[in-house]
């Protein structure tokens, strides 16, 4: 399982500190677990993460790889606000089936199970989490989600992540702009596979490169493609690549 940073945040301020930030409304933490993102004032991507509810204030649950530039840009935004973060001493634990007691339905889709938090780590999870990822088009941090990504063409609405009544946060108006007045040209979308290709792989359509292939099990896979360019069989490494939703 990929290694996860867990943050406690806690103080009166927190839900309205949280509020002015994330792509989603905090008060969805009252019926369970959030799926949400920080954006950059351009828009784009900075880190994703789940918000659980706690006893005594608000879980941040992200990749390990993005959790000290979290922390020091929570730092660097709370001012005075009544906010403490630190780091809890907890593990992330998935599973499928019946959702725990002590677990949370995984928001972006029903497919990925549930989460819960705990205080010893997970030993038995032998769940082939990427092959869900790439079935049910869900982007992973750092490989579909990276410092360029505009989280709407990787299916942030679909994945119950961003809210679009919810106020101002940081990066809402080119999130609003790009849901109510452009097309999408570019985005995730699922690819059939035949053949070897590494991960990053430029997709070759007639000569000219229609997008990169990432997150992929043998047969199958996730692309960020430039929609108008990618049509019928195009060729990634030493793999021919189709669009499996064309």
């Amino acid at each position: 399982m990929t290694k996860r940073r867990i943050l406690h945040l806690s103080g009166s301020d927190v839900r309205e500190f949280l509020q002015g930030l994330i792509t989603n409304d905090i008060n969805r933490i009252d019926d369970g677990l959030v799926y949400a993102a920080i954006l950059t004032p351009q828009g784009k991507y900075i880190a994703d993460f789940f918000l659980a509810p706690a006893p005594d204030g608000i879980l941040l649950d992200m990749d390990d790889s993005l959790g000290d530039a979290v922390t020091q840009r929570l730092n660097m935004y709370k001012l005075r606000a009544d906010v403490t973060i630190a780091q809890a001493d907890l593990h992330l634990h998935r599973g499928l089936g019946a959702v725990p007691e002590d677990g949370y339905a995984d928001p972006r889709h029903d497919a990925l199970g549930w989460r819960a938090y705990r205080t010893v780590a997970q030993a038995d999870d032998t769940t082939d989490w990427t092959a869900l990822r790439v079935a049910h088009l869900i982007p992973e941090t750092g490989v579909e989600l990276t410092p360029d990504t505009f989280i709407l063409e990787v299916g942030f609405e679909r994945l119950s992540g961003v809210d679009f009544r919810k106020g101002c946060y940081v990066g809402q108006e080119v999130t609003a702009r790009m849901k109510h007045k452009t097309e999408l040209r570019k985005g995730l979308a699922k690819v059939s596979i035949s053949g070897e290709a590494e991960t990053g792989s430029d997709i070759l359509s007639a000569g000219k490169v229609a997008g990169t292939l990432l997150s992929h099990t043998k047969d199958s896979g996730i692309a960020y493609l430039r929609f108008d360019r990618a049509k019928g069989e195009m060729q990634a490494g030493d793999a021919t690549v189709t669009r499996a939703d064309a």
